[in-house]
């Protein structure tokens, strides 16, 4: 499931499938600054999301994880606000994001996290929150805003290095958003302010928890649905860190914040998985 509709179960008085991704029509607002290299050619763009939204994913898809440096180039966009195509509400306030290309955009396994990248004039903490389908892996693009923070944006193009950045501050607990379209026959839920990458969700339904499935933008999905809610809902993300946030309502379109942290309010002493 890439498009983000799905027929609810042929029952007679079931509503409308939802809505197709928030943050889809990102790729064709964006506005790039590619000032050494030119204008990207709109077909080869165009060739490139199709095969995305087809569900093709690139060989050896994986979010940049561990701390690791990495060597590549940056150039800047701006998102005009949007979510981009991890499915935000809105970018964030501080402006300060990064849209990755698809091996490393690893559908939708990088949303949420946030790497360094060290430029010309020093280092940028930037929220992974979009997708660039024409960029190859190692090319970043930045905010506009974050781009000025590491180079001259006349520049366009500069080299960098980046990094994952491991258990950052977390701005407060984990919030919820059902999507549009999400009833008790069918869930999809956006996940927010877990700091790391996120490696799984689930639904205790019954006494026994069901796993979600991640979509390519950022919503997980039970599609037969987990019943009218209030939902019990298990997070853990790709260190290992487990959090269960409870009391969460089916209020589609609504953020809901939950009264539990990923991890510690102390980055250096994260919770051990239970």
């Amino acid at each position: 499931m890439t498009d983000g509709t799905a027929p609810h179960p042929p029952t007679a008085g079931d509503p409308p499938g939802p809505a197709a991704p928030d943050g889809r029509r990102r790729a064709a607002t964006r506005r790039r600054r590619l000032a050494a290299a030119g204008l990207v050619t709109v077909a080869a763009a165009v060739a490139v999301t199709l095969a995305v939204r087809g569900g093709a994913a690139p060989a050896c898809a994986a979010p940049p994880v561990g701390g690791a440096t990495h060597s590549g180039k940056a150039t800047f966009y701006d998102s005009e606000g949007a979510g981009g195509n991890c499915s935000r509400p809105a970018a964030p306030a501080d402006r300060m994001y990064v849209a990755l290309g698809p091996s490393e955009y690893a559908s939708g396994a990088s949303c949420g996290g946030f790497l360094d990248v060290t430029g010309p004039r020093g280092t940028v903490r930037v929220l992974v929150m979009d997708q660039c389908p024409e960029c190859a892996p190692g090319h970043l693009d930045l905010s506009a805003e974050a781009f000025a923070r590491i180079a001259d944006p006349v520049q366009g193009v500069v080299k960098v290095s980046y990094r994952a950045v491991v258990n950052p501050r977390l701005s407060g607990p984990l919030t919820f958003r059902m999507k549009e379209g999400s009833s008790q026959w069918w869930f999809a839920v956006l996940v927010g302010d877990h700091g790391n990458p996120l490696r799984s969700v689930e639904v205790r339904q019954n006494g026994s928890w069901r796993a979600a499935q991640r979509q390519d933008y950022n919503y997980w999905l039970i599609a037969s649905g987990a019943g009218p809610g209030p939902y019990e809902i298990r997070v853990t993300d790709v260190y290992g860190h487990r959090a269960t946030a409870t009391g969460i309502r089916m209020l589609p379109g609504q953020v809901q914040r939950s009264k539990t942290r990923m991890y510690g309010a102390d980055p250096a002493t994260p919770r051990p998985t239970p």
